[in-house]
């Protein structure tokens, strides 16, 4: 019997907020452990919550993006349970009325082929059931001397979970979906999709069942997936693991179950608890959150070009392929730079080699963000020119371009000052020609002897000898001549 998953998402995403959701409290990663505490966020007697409008905002506007309807009230509840890093014995989340309901997500995915592109008819939507915002809960650190010890900067810090319906059929849905939603959030400024720090991080239910069949399996969660890579290899392993279950009479338990990446393979963490267990009810302290359909409209508005949408609008415009179009959308930063860099003149094809090419190998040599370099598109655009109007050549140009992002300037300026001009003067490479092969009589006895590969030879050395500025196109007509000519 073929069996098929069924796979929904619960992803929680920190806002980026500087104060934490219900009080004043910083939200910075990496300080001291509980330098950022307060009374609101130990639960102390008499502390008062007060909601963060910063945070609201975000939140509605992840809501827009991702095509859901904004309820106009929603309430904030307390969910129980314990936890040592979560001090006030619950955790403010929504739960019966939620921010927002019923949203949709367009992800390119599918099956790869052998260079991992997807292909153009792989576009599918998979349903948002509801976002709703809450608190993070702390951390706690288990040291390797045995102890464990509670880090509460964390408790507090603005998340919203946006929960998808059932509609993954693979890990790579998942995986791809992930990628998407954090793109997106990015794209919004809302979140920085650090996965590493837990600004982004997913829970996954998963169930299989006969293929064709729809009454859905026994389903259990894996939590705190914090990795695309780990996601995908920890439900790959739960499928197989519940398929080697069920095929062989026996029986999927309903538990929560986390990933152990060294030893590959998903364990138990505890009994799947009911809802009802949390004991759900309204925060005393927390008034329903009522939004104006004027503000929310005017929120809307806002939302700027999301992924999906500009990836189609650069196919379109600029003859990108689909694939490359996703590279170059890759970061809101990294789009941009593109678009600066082709309405400064530059043909689309070109900003799109130098792109992945050598800014891409920079970035990444560089460890740094696009931002964060002194390059910018409308100077690549201008280095281009300079290469197709035979100013300087591709080698120079690759030069050029370090010198920019060591330094920074207008490549002309570094052009001018440094002498890279590219010569094609044929005179002057007439005499550069003449000594190339005066000092080699040899290797002319070989060229005129059939071994004409001999050719790329005498053009390094003649580059060599110009320092690579010589116009190679003229060197090549020149040394032909002078090779072939008795």
């Amino acid at each position: 019997m073929e069996y098929e998953p069924v796979i929904g998402l619960e992803v929680h995403a920190q806002l980026l907020t500087r104060s934490k959701i219900f009080c004043s409290s910083s939200t910075a990663f990496g300080d001291p452990a509980n330098q950022h505490t307060s009374p609101v966020t130990l639960g102390l007697p008499g502390a008062l919550p007060v909601l963060n409008g910063g945070a609201v905002e975000m939140a509605v506007r992840a809501a827009l993006a991702l095509g859901c309807r904004i309820n106009g009230r929603s309430i904030f509840a307390r969910k129980h349970y314990f936890y040592p890093d979560l001090p006030k014995g619950y955790q403010i989340s929504q739960y019966e009325e939620p921010l927002a309901r019923h949203g949709q997500v367009e992800v390119w995915t599918g099956p790869r082929d052998e260079s991992g592109k997807v292909s153009e008819q792989g576009l599918k939507t998979f349903r948002i059931l509801r976002v709703h915002m809450e608190e993070d809960a702390g951390k706690s650190v288990h040291s390797p001397d045995g102890g464990s010890y509670v880090n509460l900067n964390r408790a507090g810090v603005p998340l919203i979970e946006i929960v998808s319906q059932p509609d993954f059929r693979s890990s790579q849905e998942a995986y791809d979906y992930m990628t998407q939603l954090r793109l997106t959030l990015m794209y919004l400024g809302i979140c920085d999709g650090n996965m590493e720090e837990g600004s982004l991080r997913c829970d996954a239910n998963v169930s299989v069942r006969p293929k064709g069949q729809e009454k859905l399996g026994t389903k259990l969660e894996i939590k705190n997936l914090n990795s695309f890579r780990f996601l995908q290899k920890a439900l790959d392993y739960e499928i197989e693991r519940q398929i080697a279950v069920v095929s062989q009479g026996g029986k999927v338990h309903q538990e929560t179950r986390l990933w152990d990446e060294d030893k590959g393979r998903t364990f138990v963490m505890r009994s799947k608890e009911e809802a009802q267990d949390y004991r759900y009810f309204p925060d005393p302290d927390i008034p329903p959150l009522v939004l104006e359909a004027e503000w929310v409209d005017r929120l809307r508005g806002q939302i700027p070009e999301l992924p999906e949408t500009r990836r189609r609008r650069l196919v379109e415009a600029f003859g990108l392929e689909g694939e490359e179009a996703r590279q170059i959308i890759q970061s809101r930063t990294f789009a941009d730079f593109f678009e600066e860099a082709v309405q400064a003149g530059a043909e689309a094809r070109s900003v799109f080699n130098w792109m992945v090419g050598a800014l891409t190998r920079a970035l990444k040599d560089s460890g740094k963000d696009l931002g964060e370099l002194p390059v910018t598109g409308r100077r690549l655009a201008k280095l281009i020119q300079l290469e197709n109007e035979g100013v300087i050549s591709g080698k120079i140009a690759k030069k050029v371009f370090d010198r920019m992002l060591a330094q920074g300037g207008d490549p002309e300026s570094i052009v001018e000052k440094e002498g890279l001009r590219q010569i094609s003067d044929a005179a002057a490479l007439q005499d550069v020609v003449e000594k190339v092969v005066r000092a080699n009589p040899d290797k002319v006895d070989a060229y005129r002897a059939g071994k004409t590969g001999l050719l790329g030879f005498f053009v390094g050395q003649v580059m060599r000898e110009t320092r690579g500025q010589a116009n190679p196109q003229l060197v090549n007509e020149i040394l032909k001549e002078k090779l072939e000519s008795r």
